[in-house]
């Protein structure tokens, strides 16, 4: 049987750029994995791998111009867009090299013996190792920070784990060049080139998810396609970790207090979130509950205003073109549901933002209307009016996990105490923190800093785990606890020695 070619589109116009290659069978699958599995040995050395990790980013930001432009060519999200998530593709490799040197991702505990305890300790020596082989399932909005040398590629690497990427299909020429250039690097860093492989194709993600040397997985994208993966890792005889970011809402709640001191100000930032990116951020902004009355009128007018005022834009591939003109469609036809901007087609290869309007009453028990607490992936958002804070409360009851909740306070709000309503703010507070990742006031989710605070998941759909994608406790995915037991000394890794030779931070209890 003939291979399957892999084209590069250009989704501007729609028509194909250029061969990049041919989606991997089962045996080419295989073989990429036993290679990768292989190379473990030599990913030990942290001196090196943080080297390797710092080669890759001076090769890719050396390469910024066909890097950017291959991108921009596969997914039209443009270059000033793209250099930023190159920039920040960079840094993330950099900042995971410094946490390699630093070592406090070992996580090094040590309890000495004491026979004085009831009942009586031995020597513990506990740190984490790497996993073995991670697979990682490239996004499509992201072609770099979420791709091939993106976050689960290097917290991966970071942590001694080779890596084996599915490309995305809406950039695969983009994949190709940058699995080019991590394999540069690895050979520069004296390294197996092995390391990294990529391979495209759907039944090769399948495979990938199946291979019995395949330790752990990494997933953005769709729930959908991630709840698949998800629960092929479950059921394999030896089930495998699998990471996945799916879905999210992400719902904003506007009190009255802050629509009334600043309804302007928020609808035009609301409008500048939900269409950055052309609205395919997984953290957009898809529910905002904004009161009823003269107040939430004028933000909805101001939201109105400035959406009436974007332009046409082009999403990553004419199949998510169509679904979000369809999604739109279906919602839009709702009993009650009003669109004052509408969203759609903008043209044979565009669409154009917008927002719909419905009362909270609509949404208060099962029905058509759950539908519009589904995310729908492009330039749209859904305004829900609501008439006091108990319907606003019972919404935010209703909705699944997310990776973000948003709230708008007004100063009193924020800086007040309970008598000028900072109790009902730390509420909400508290009611949205059981429903999402992290948790937003006075902003908006879109951006997600890189930065050891960061959390970037959530309660399911939003993750299958509880770990973050986003930041320095990223490489946390990768790696198992082990303790050793009365160990004698010359025995112990020497991450563990009692003389610590290589300087690592340490947490010791006992004499």
């Amino acid at each position: 049987m003939a291979a399957t070619p892999v084209w590069s589109v250009d989704p501007r116009t729609g028509k194909q750029r250029e061969q990049v290659g041919h989606e991997a069978t089962a045996r080419e699958v295989d073989e990429a994995v036993r290679a990768a599995h292989a190379t473990r040995g030599a990913l030990a050395d942290r001196t090196v791998r943080a080297a390797f990790l710092r080669a890759a980013a001076e090769l890719l930001d050396g390469a910024a111009a066909e890097v950017v432009g291959t991108a921009d060519a596969e997914t039209a999200l443009g270059a000033p867009r793209l250099t930023g998530e190159l920039g920040r593709t960079t840094g993330q490799l950099r900042a995971f090299a410094d946490a390699v040197d630093e070592g406090a991702y070992l996580d090094i505990l040590i309890d000495r013996a004491d026979a004085s305890l009831t009942p009586p300790r031995p020597e513990l020596r506990r740190y984490k190792v790497p996993l073995g082989v991670v697979a990682v399932y490239a996004a499509s909005n992201f072609p770099l920070a979420f791709s091939v040398p993106g976050g689960d590629t290097a917290s991966a690497l970071a942590a001694g784990c080779p890596v084996v990427v599915k490309a995305h299909p809406d950039h695969p020429a983009t994949s190709a060049l940058c699995g080019a250039l991590l394999r540069r690097a690895a050979v520069a860093a004296g390294l197996p080139a092995d390391v990294v492989a990529v391979v495209h194709g759907f039944d090769a993600g399948v495979e990938l998810v199946r291979h019995p040397l395949v330790s752990a997985a990494g997933f953005t994208g769709s729930i959908r396609g991630g709840r698949a993966l998800f629960d092929a890792a479950a059921a394999r005889p030896v089930p495998i970790p699998f990471h996945g970011e799916l879905g999210s809402l992400n719902p904003v709640v506007v009190t009255p207090a802050a629509a009334a001191e600043r309804a302007e100000e928020i609808g035009g930032g609301l409008a500048g979130s939900v269409t950055l990116g052309v609205g395919q951020f997984c953290v957009k902004p898809g529910l905002v509950l904004v009161p009823a009355g003269a107040d939430g009128d004028r933000l909805t007018e101001a939201l109105a205003k400035a959406l009436g005022q974007t332009g046409p834009g082009v999403l990553l591939d004419h199949r998510m073109r169509d679904a979000f003109i369809a999604g739109v469609r279906e919602r839009a036809a709702l009993p009650g549901v009003e669109a004052p901007v509408t969203p759609g087609p903008g043209g044979e290869h565009t669409v154009t933002a917008g927002f719909l309007t419905v009362p909270a009453s609509r949404l208060a028990g099962p029905g058509p209307h759950g539908l519009l607490l589904e995310e729908c992936f492009g330039p749209v958002t859904v305004l829900v009016r609501y008439e006091d804070q108990g319907e606003a409360k019972a919404l935010l009851d209703r909705l699944p996990g997310n990776l973000t909740a948003t709230l708008h306070l007004s100063t009193a709000e924020t800086e007040g105490g309970a008598a000028e309503g900072g109790a009902g703010a730390a509420e909400l507070v508290e009611r949205v923190t059981a429903l999402a990742g992290r948790v937003v006031v006075n902003g908006w989710p879109t951006g997600v800093a890189v930065a050891p605070a960061q959390h970037h998941g959530g309660p399911y759909p939003a993750a299958t785990s509880h770990s973050t994608s986003v930041g320095g406790t990223a490489i946390e995915r990768w790696l198992r606890p082990v303790a050793y037991q009365s160990v004698p000394d010359a025995l112990l890794p020497a991450e563990l020695r009692e003389a610590n030779p290589l300087g690592l931070p340490r947490r010791v209890t006992g004499g």
